[in-house]
């Protein structure tokens, strides 16, 4: 893209879509949760996998847990977390490291938007070192409404000075890609863990993707 036009961006979101690091999640709650006295199981953690640490923790030590406790019980565990991504290391989903690459490449603007904290964030994009792919970073200390109320996307684009229209989102989810509708973007449905995706346009993987996949979704090509 000639840089003299007017801006485009991709907002990108993390688990699922750029990367699965659900294990690490899991790993990360039992051990934290083992030294609170509470044996976490599997399927409580898969009920519970992308709510807030408020919601989880209040779901296992009920809904009077106050906040002073779920920030230090949180943020136990996502020290834990940013501990076995640095030491195991972490791989992108297929296809996302050539598109990110290629995107920059052709000028188009991106933002990492994401209900992960900010040390996390930058954890990822330190072990994958593609923090120049990003002019800019949406966490979760930034918003105080999840999705699909698209806050995370609309404070992504402002914060790039691209308008919503000449926005695409790239999620795994419905809540993501309903947040995105809802702010006005487009939406690319990549169906890691869910089957039905009311996106723009779904794939299976990155990898899948139409050579002009994010050209023809603003319109730009025949």
């Amino acid at each position: 893209m000639n840089r003299d036009e007017a801006p485009r961006a991709v907002l990108w979101d993390m688990d699922g879509t750029l990367l699965d690091s659900a294990e690490y999640h899991w790993l990360a709650w039992r051990e934290t949760l083992a030294a609170e006295q509470h044996d976490l199981t599997y399927p409580e953690f898969v009920a519970t996998f992308g709510q807030r640490n408020d919601a989880i923790l209040r779901t296992f030590f009920g809904p009077d847990l106050p906040d002073v406790e779920i920030d230090r019980i949180g943020g136990a565990k996502e020290a834990r977390y940013r501990t076995l991504i640095r030491k195991r290391g972490i791989e992108l989903l297929p296809g996302v490291e050539g598109w990110l690459r290629r995107l920059h490449r052709e000028g188009w603007r991106q933002v990492m938007a994401s209900s992960a904290p900010r040390l996390n964030i930058e954890a990822i994009l330190d072990a994958l070192a593609l923090g120049p792919c990003f002019d800019a970073i949406v966490s979760a200390e930034d918003v105080r409404r999840g999705k699909p109320d698209p806050q995370v996307f609309l404070l992504g684009a402002e914060r790039i000075g691209v308008p919503p229209a000449r926005c695409i989102v790239v999620e795994d989810a419905p809540a993501g890609v309903e947040a995105a509708h809802r702010g006005g973007m487009k939406a690319i449905g990549v169906r890691t863990s869910h089957p039905d995706l009311k996106a723009d346009l779904t794939v299976d993987t990155l990898a899948d993707l139409p050579d002009n996949a994010f050209e023809r979704l603003l319109g730009n090509v025949g």
